[in-house]
């Protein structure tokens, strides 16, 4: 099946340029959202968290500890890349199951992962969409929708690669700018997808 890779930065707004594929009926698998899943049920990953970060990375009720996960990762580069380590190939794991469970009619398949690039999962996809947007709008967006100053969100953003590294690394582009119309841009995107999945041959890792 045609695997259709999909990400943005925080605040780009790529969960709304995804619902608009879901309205046209194209699957969507949120790999961050699995992620905090799987985080809690997968018990190899569980096993592998505790682990590298202790038992007191989860609660005496199975919930995961953010807290004192992010308190060892957030500004140790060498602990992130541990859990990264730990979580993405679980995530990989997860979308392939996924996979199986979509209907052969579906034409294509959309990944949506803030890390696409970053954790190297842009690789097991056909072509990338990256949705960018301008800087201050993206600083305003995060500030409204989490409650947070403009600090924290931007020591969030530092975490990511920026817009021009993504870029060239991007097949296709989404401008969130809400001046241009993002359906009309998913609308173009899909028929452009649909003439691929006819032809389309398995990705070569």
């Amino acid at each position: 099946m045609y695997k259709v890779g999909i990400t943005g930065g925080i605040g780009s707004g790529k969960t709304t340029a995804c619902k608009v594929f879901e309205v046209l009926g194209i699957p969507v698998f949120y790999a961050d959202t699995v992620a905090k899943e799987i985080m809690i049920k997968d018990i190899v990953l569980v096993a592998g968290i505790k682990s590298a970060f202790g038992k007191e990375s989860y609660f005496e009720d199975g919930k995961l500890n953010n807290k004192h996960i992010a308190g060892i990762v957030f500004n140790n580069e060498e602990a992130l890349a541990k859990l990264n380590a730990l979580v993405h190939p679980a995530v990989f794991r997860a979308f392939d199951a996924w996979e199986e469970t979509i209907p052969q009619n579906v034409p294509y398949t959309l990944k949506e992962a803030a890390l696409l690039f970053e954790s190297g999962s842009y690789k097991m996809c056909d072509t990338t969409i990256l949705v960018t947007a301008p800087y201050e709008l993206k600083l305003k967006r995060v500030m409204q929708r989490d409650e947070v100053s403009a600090e924290q969100v931007k020591a969030r953003m530092g975490k990511q690669l920026n817009d021009e590294e993504k870029a060239k690394l991007a097949n296709h582009f989404i401008v969130n700018d809400e001046q241009q119309s993002i359906i009309e841009q998913v609308l173009t995107l899909h028929q452009q997808f649909l003439k691929a999945a006819e032809t389309h041959k398995p990705v070569n890792l």
